[in-house]
């Protein structure tokens, strides 16, 4: 709820502002979006530790459970770069941020995606 009330009052504070000032608006919205980030980044804490203990009881190599939480944080920052550039009217960049992280998910998963091919190979009678 907190986010919310922070999230609506700075969309009023910007439209008003915006009409005399458009830069300090975008800018408001910059560091509340920045804001509301670094909010969440205990309850992303919480998640990776979570995340890390269920890969420890399950046994899964670590390697993995990395490399799934680095792309996963590729997609939420290259989502987050991407709103913001299209808040400041830039969509074309935009577009190349959210290009330019789907390219780096996918190169960092073909580690993952070759592991389980092979297993599925291996499980495969012949």
């Amino acid at each position: 709820m907190k986010i919310v009330g922070i999230a609506l009052v700075a969309t009023f504070l910007s439209l008003i502002i915006k009409e005399q000032k458009p830069n300090f608006a975008f800018l408001l919205i910059v560091f509340v979006g920045c804001s509301i980030f670094l909010f969440l980044v205990d309850k992303i804490y919480e998640i990776i530790n979570m995340l890390e203990k269920l890969a420890v009881n399950a046994k899964v190599n670590s390697v993995y459970i990395e490399t799934i939480l680095k792309i996963i944080g590729i997609a939420y920052i290259a989502e987050f770069a991407a709103q913001i550039t299209k808040d400041a009217g830039q969509g074309a960049i935009a577009s190349k941020i959210e290009l330019a992280g789907k390219i780096l998910i996918l190169a960092m998963a073909i580690p993952i995606l070759t592991v389980m091919i092979e297993t599925i190979i291996k499980l495969i009678p012949g």
